[in-house]
């Protein structure tokens, strides 16, 4: 394994201005979609780095598709914390929000807001996203009041999909979309500066959009939202569990990485790796000399004796 530090590139660089709330907002005002995708660990945060992304989500689905976990509900604040030093490495100018793992905002106001700092503190994060509706409302209030920033999230919520009966579309009829349009409002005025809708109708989507002043961030939800949210492994052909119908993949990294294993150890048995020429360091023949004198002299025979 290299340990020398990655090469810089000769290109003159890219340099874009850091993501800051002023410029999220200014985005939804002009009407240029916001870009946002999850991240897990060094190399996907210099992925959102290097690639155009506004905000970058350390999401609590680093327990699946990272920790092998299977629900989101597993994953404890010090794995996240973890797993958001590493991100918070490779993104410096995407906006760096993390998810509150199951459990860390429902003991009360003031062991959130220490569940929220540790976040910030130790973890290098700059916001915190919590879902659910009017009940997380006081909490959100009093994070924004310590200066504390806080993305919503409202329609699927994955944390209670045990309450919800699996991972089901939210909002499809009358009721339960003024529900969420209703949420929407709360949360918004209780002080989040930008909510996710998922996995709900795109009209249902779109209307809440045009409602409120702060930016709408969709996964599942169509295209009227202010912007998009993905999972890094679903985007990138990483994920091999269930695609969701809301999922398109950009590339195809799990295919391509699997062949890759696979050829590799196939290389390694045939004895086809590493080339002795190639891939191999040599030794001056006069040296080489020199160290079998030495062996020999030393009464060392080839069997180790």
């Amino acid at each position: 394994m290299s340990v020398r530090p990655e090469e810089k590139s000769n290109a003159a660089p890219i340099t874009r201005k850091k993501v800051t709330l002023q410029r999220l907002h200014a985005l939804k005002e002009e009407r240029i979609p916001i870009t946002v995708i999850t991240a897990y660990d060094y190399p996907t945060g210099l992925r959102s780095e290097k690639n155009d992304i506004d905000i970058c989500l350390v999401g609590d689905s680093l327990a699946q598709v990272a920790l092998g976990y299977d629900s989101t509900t597993r994953l404890t604040l010090d794995e996240m914390i973890h797993h958001c030093k590493a991100v918070s490495r490779g993104a410096k100018t995407p906006f760096l929000v993390a998810d509150m793992p199951f459990g860390t905002y429902h003991g009360g106001v003031d062991a959130t807001v220490r569940n929220a700092v540790r976040l910030v503190q130790e973890g290098g994060v700059e916001a915190v996203k919590m879902e659910g509706g009017p009940e997380i409302a006081d909490i959100i209030s009093r994070l924004t009041s310590l200066g504390i920033p806080v993305m919503s999230h409202v329609g699927l919520l994955p944390q209670r999909h045990t309450a919800l009966s699996g991972y089901r579309v939210q909002g499809r009829d009358a009721l339960t979309a003024y529900s969420v349009f209703k949420s929407a409002k709360v949360l918004q005025d209780a002080g989040s500066f930008a909510i996710v809708l998922e996995a709900i109708p795109h009209q249902l989507a779109g209307y809440i959009t045009q409602a409120l002043r702060i930016p709408t961030i969709g996964i599942g939800a169509g295209p009227a939202c202010s912007g998009q949210v993905l999972v890094h492994d679903d985007a990138v052909g990483v994920w091999s569990g269930h695609k969701a119908k809301f999922v398109r993949r950009f590339a195809e990294v799990g295919k391509g990485a699997g062949e890759g294993v696979a050829s590799y150890a196939a290389a390694v048995r045939s004895g086809q790796f590493p080339d002795v020429v190639g891939e191999s360091y040599g030794m001056d023949a006069g040296q080489w000399q020199e160290f079998q004198n030495l062996v020999e002299s030393a009464g060392i025979t080839p069997n180790g004796s």
